[in-house]
């Protein structure tokens, strides 16, 4: 079993490794702006659910006439998840325009048992675009916490904006989700974006803030469906939940790390058993525990926001070829895929054929070049390839779109060659946070025009480069912020020591991501502070430094 500790994102490995040999000189100043603002701090409450209903409740993928409604029921005390034990019941769920229910928009009950491990998953549908909702569910006597929720605004609807929450990596072991409580507070989100890693399949570290349950590693079905559940008992985590819809992809923890369609770097075929097994096992657990539609082992999918925003929803893990080396120029080989054909095809037909302004993609890893250096494909690209080297300059993570080359070429070059404009990829993964601009070929940029942006949110909770180093935070951080940006120039800006959330806003004139920094990941109470925003402009395809958080007044 490999250790957490030892096998972190593959950019910070290089980054904290490699910045001393490319530019030892090379510093920044940390964020300075409005930032360090204490915006919220809290005390989690003693109290918890009921027993039967001890995992919340839940929505998600939300439409202009439907919901998913989720809960998890305890029905008697031997039906613990994953224990395969304890009858089914039928479980009553009801949705209403006002909390005490008066009038009913939708109601009906439902039958669940062991076979899903007591979840309920409910399609309520039948209700109105751009409202807001509450939702409960009953089963022996006993109701449910509350649950708030919104439906999309209608397809043809004028949206003048949207406020989205942006979230990944939250390691139960690495820390507590104080990020989680800080966006449960805000009270303006239409839904929150989780864009992977919602759990880790480790087992048990010694020196964890918190101890993974099981123990082991998850690799059944009841390890899965365990730990899901023991994730859910995070309070902040449920107050999020029952506070707005969830829209969410999984990356490769939800199986094992670095997971590839055949296999995973955390996955021993003679001591584990066989990969499709457990992928099968971890898919069926997230199936059931999370709100998200999926069609059989489908989970892409696309969520219409008006003419304002659509939203499409990648899954980077399932279909993906074998991570090459880095600096490996298997990175090239256009038979190597990300996306799988066809969910490439799908994904560029539908940023060409969208009818809505802003196409935002929710991306589990980063797209945005990170090369030592980047190069002019175009120029270099056939001596490079000569040398066994990768076209576009030396890739050091090749688990992200980096590592799967063709693919990028082929998607960067649909936008551009069919004008397609305001796209904004929104990426988690590598527990940093970033600002770039998406080039055409990045070793000519700027020359080379930028075709698209990308957000990237920082972890929750799971360690980064002062984590992993073991020194205070800005020690080493600084000088890798400095050479990553000084080397890839579309970077507009990084942050690698930080945990926190996002929230991006998106309006007609411009779409704007803001970061909130957690004083203390160690500590459920944290203190979250306002970090910086960066901001790109409609039509421009350009990101820009913003002043200050969404809500204030702001300039380039």
């Amino acid at each position: 079993m490999v250790d957490p500790l030892l096998d972190r994102r593959s950019v910070l490995r290089a980054a904290t490794v490699g910045t001393a040999a490319t530019v030892a000189a090379s510093t920044v100043a940390a964020g300075t702006v409005a930032a360090g603002t204490v915006l919220a701090s809290a005390t989690p409450s003693a109290a918890s659910p009921a027993p039967v209903f001890a995992h919340g409740v839940a929505s998600g993928d939300p439409l202009p006439d439907a919901v998913l409604l989720w809960t998890r029921v305890t029905p008697t005390p031997e039906a613990t998840p994953g224990s395969g034990l304890g009858p089914a019941v039928e479980v009553a769920w009801e949705i209403a325009t006002d909390p005490t229910f008066g009038t009913l928009a939708g109601s009906g009950t439902v039958t669940t048992g062991p076979d899903r491990d007591h979840t309920v998953k409910v399609d309520a549908t039948g209700l109105h675009p751009a409202t807001t909702y509450h939702y409960r569910f009953r089963v022996a006597g006993t109701t449910s916490a509350t649950g708030t929720t919104r439906t999309a605004p209608a397809t043809d609807a004028a949206v003048s904006r949207l406020r989205f929450g942006v979230v990944s990596c939250s390691n139960w072991q690495e820390g507590h989700f104080a990020a989680y409580r800080y966006l449960a507070e805000r009270g303006d989100l239409d839904a929150v974006l989780h864009l992977g890693d919602y759990l880790y399949e480790y087992g048990a570290a010694a020196g964890a803030v918190r101890q993974h349950d099981p123990a082991t590693e998850m690799i059944t079905l009841a390890d899965y469906r365990r730990r899901h559940a023991q994730y859910k008992t995070d309070e902040h985590l449920r107050r999020l939940h029952a506070a707005c819809p969830f829209i969410a992809t999984w990356d490769d923890h939800e199986v094992a790390n670095d997971a590839w369609s055949g296999g995973a770097q955390n996955h021993q075929p003679d001591t584990e058993g066989d990969y499709a097994t457990r992928r099968a096992a971890a898919h069926q657990a997230y199936f059931e525990w999370m709100p998200v539609r999926n069609q059989a082992d489908r989970l892409y999918r696309r969520l219409r926001f008006g003419l304002l925003a659509e939203i499409t929803m990648l899954d980077l893990r399932s279909y993906r070829s074998q991570q090459v080396p880095p600096f490996d120029g298997g990175t090239d080989d256009p038979n190597r895929t990300l996306t799988g054909a066809e969910q490439l095809a799908w994904l560029q037909q539908g940023l060409v054929s969208s009818g809505a302004q802003w196409k935002l993609v929710g991306n589990s890893v980063m797209v945005a070049p990170v090369l030592v250096p980047p190069l002019p494909a175009d120029l270099l690209g056939p001596l490079l390839e000569l040398l066994g080297l990768p076209r576009e300059g030396g890739v050091v993570n090749p688990d992200q779109w980096d590592g799967y080359a063709a693919d990028r070429r082929r998607l960067l070059t649909t936008i551009a060659d069919n004008d397609v404009t305001d796209t904004v990829f929104l990426t988690g993964d590598i527990h940093s946070a970033w600002a770039s601009d998406v080039p055409r070929d990045a070793g000519l940029y700027p020359l080379s025009p930028s075709v698209a942006t990308e957000f990237v949110c920082t972890s929750v909770s799971s360690d980064n480069i002062d984590d992993i180093a073991g020194v205070p935070p800005r020690t080493v951080g600084p000088v890798v912020e400095g050479a990553l940006t000084t080397l890839n120039r579309h970077i507009k800006w990084v942050e690698v020591d930080s945990h926190g959330a996002s929230v991006l806003e998106v309006t007609p004139a411009g779409a704007q991501m803001d970061w909130y920094f957690v004083a203390n990941k160690d500590d459920a109470a944290s203190a979250v502070s306002y970090a910086r925003s960066y901001r790109v402009r409609a039509g421009t395809q350009r990101v820009a430094r913003v002043w200050s958080p969404i809500g204030g007044e702001s300039a380039s």
